[in-house]
C-alpha cells in the first residue's frame, strides 16, 4: 500500500511539474503575448508624468479590492454567471459586400460596427480599423476564453481591400489581437498605439517605420487626418508580468468635417470633461457599454455612467461598444444595451444601436439604426 501511495504521489507530481512547464514555455515561446519593454524604453516613459516602478498610472486612483471577500465574490459570479450570459444560438450579422467599400465618396464619413469594440471607420477617402478583432476568442488560447457571439464577421480580412490606418486602444485580447494583426499586416499603410504596445506589433514582424507610439494628449496628422491619443481609465497586460506594463487610452479621429471619439475601455473619471473640453463638440462617441462589474466598475464604466460620459464629452450621437460579441463578466448579453438605451432616452441623448455589420452615415446624423433587434435575435 505504501508503495501504492509512493508512486500514485510521484506520478501526480510528475503530471503538476509536467503542467507547469508546458505553462511556462507557452507564456515565453507563444508569439500571442507580445514583446516586452526595454530598459531604454522605461526611461523614456517616466519622463511621462503616469509611469512609475516600471508600470503605467492612472490620472485617478481605480480601487479594485483583493480580499478575501471580494475574490469569493468574483468567483461565485463567475461559476454562476447570469442564464443568459450569452445568446442561446448565433447571433447573425450584416454582410458587408467588399466593393461597397471602394464606392464610398471621400466626402461621407461612415462608421460600421464589426462587433466589440471593433469598428471600420471610412473618413476624407481613408480607411481606419479601430481595435481589429476577428477571431473566435478574445483569449491567447480558445480554452481560455468563450467563444465569440456570433460564428462569422461582417466581412472577412481576406475581402478587406487596402487600409490606411489600425488604432489600437490597449493591448488586452478583445482589443489587440495576434491572428488579426498577423494577417491584416499586409494591408495596413500605419498602425497608431499607446506607449509600450510597439513590442507587440514588433514581435510580431511589423516595422517600427510603421508604428505611431504615443502618449496621452499626443496628436499626428496622418493624411489629412488629425489622431489623438486621449486618458482613459484602465490597465493593460497580456501576460502574468507585464500588468500595466504599457499605456491604454482613448482616441480622436478628426477629419475636414467631422470628429470621432473612440472611448477604447475604462472607467467614469474627469478625464471625459476634460477631453470635452479640449476637442468636442463630437458627432459620434464611440463609448464603452459591457463586461461592467461592481468589483471593477472603476476600470469598466456602468451604462449610466456612459451616457453621462457622452454628455461630458459633449456628443451628438452615442454608438455602443464592448458589448455583443464578447461575454467577458457576468451580467446578461442585452443587459449593456438595455441599460444605456433606457438611460439615453431619460437624458435625452440620441443612441444608435446598429447590428453588428450595420453602418452609419454621418453626414445625415439624423437617420441611425434604432431598431431592437438582440430581442428577437439569439433566443
Amino acid at each position: 500500500m505504501k508503495k501504492f501511495f509512493k508512486r500514485f504521489f510521484i506520478g501526480l507530481g510528475s503530471i503538476v511539474l509536467l503542467i507547469v512547464l508546458i505553462g511556462i514555455a507557452f507564456l515565453n515561446i507563444s508569439p500571442q503575448f507580445g514583446g516586452s519593454v526595454t530598459d531604454d524604453q522605461k526611461v523614456a516613459y517616466a519622463q511621462s508624468g503616469h509611469y512609475a516602478d516600471d508600470v503605467f498610472l492612472n490620472d485617478e486612483e481605480i480601487v479594485m479590492e483583493l480580499n478575501c471577500h471580494s475574490i469569493t465574490a468574483m468567483l461565485k459570479e463567475t461559476m454562476n454567471p447570469d442564464p443568459n450570459v450569452a445568446p442561446k444560438v448565433n447571433l447573425e450579422v450584416k454582410d458587408i459586400n467588399p466593393k461597397s467599400l471602394s464606392a464610398l465618396a471621400d466626402s461621407t464619413t461612415r462608421i460600421t460596427w464589426l462587433g466589440h469594440s471593433s469598428f471600420l471607420i471610412e473618413i476624407d477617402g481613408k480607411k481606419v480599423l479601430m481595435d481589429p478583432v476577428f477571431s473566435q476568442y478574445a483569449a491567447p488560447h480558445p480554452w481560455l476564453g468563450r467563444k465569440r457571439f456570433n460564428s462569422k464577421m461582417p466581412i472577412s480580412i481576406s475581402d478587406l481591400s487596402a487600409i490606411d490606418a489600425v488604432i489600437i486602444s490597449h493591448d488586452h485580447y478583445d482589443h489587440l489581437d495576434y491572428e488579426s494583426i498577423k494577417e491584416l499586416k499586409d494591408k495596413v499603410d500605419h498602425f497608431f498605439v499607446p506607449l509600450g504596445v510597439s513590442n507587440h506589433l514588433k514581435r510580431w514582424e511589423i516595422d517600427e517605420s510603421r508604428i505611431s507610439e504615443m502618449d496621452w494628449w499626443q496628436e499626428e496628422s496622418y493624411k489629412n487626418l488629425t489622431i489623438v491619443l486621449t486618458p482613459s481609465r484602465h490597465m493593460s497586460g497580456r501576460g502574468l508580468t507585464d500588468q500595466s506594463a504599457t499605456l491604454w487610452g482613448s482616441w480622436i479621429i478628426k477629419g475636414s468635417s467631422k470628429n470621432l471619439y473612440f472611448s477604447g475601455d475604462g472607467g467614469y473619471g474627469k478625464h471625459f470633461k476634460e477631453i470635452g473640453n479640449k476637442y468636442g463638440p463630437f458627432d459620434v462617441g464611440l463609448m464603452e457599454c459591457g463586461q461592467y462589474n461592481e468589483l471593477w466598475r472603476d476600470v469598466h464604466m456602468m451604462p449610466e455612467e456612459s451616457v453621462q460620459a457622452a454628455i461630458d464629452l459633449r456628443v451628438a450621437l452615442i454608438v455602443p461598444i464592448h458589448w455583443g460579441a464578447f461575454a467577458l463578466a457576468t451580467h446578461s448579453w442585452t443587459d449593456p444595451i438595455e441599460r444605456i438605451s433606457a438611460e439615453a432616452k431619460k437624458k435625452d441623448v440620441p443612441l444608435a444601436t446598429p447590428q453588428m455589420g450595420e453602418s452609419i452615415l454621418l453626414n445625415n446624423v439624423s437617420e441611425f439604426p434604432t431598431a431592437k433587434w438582440w430581442l428577437t435575435m439569439g433566443q
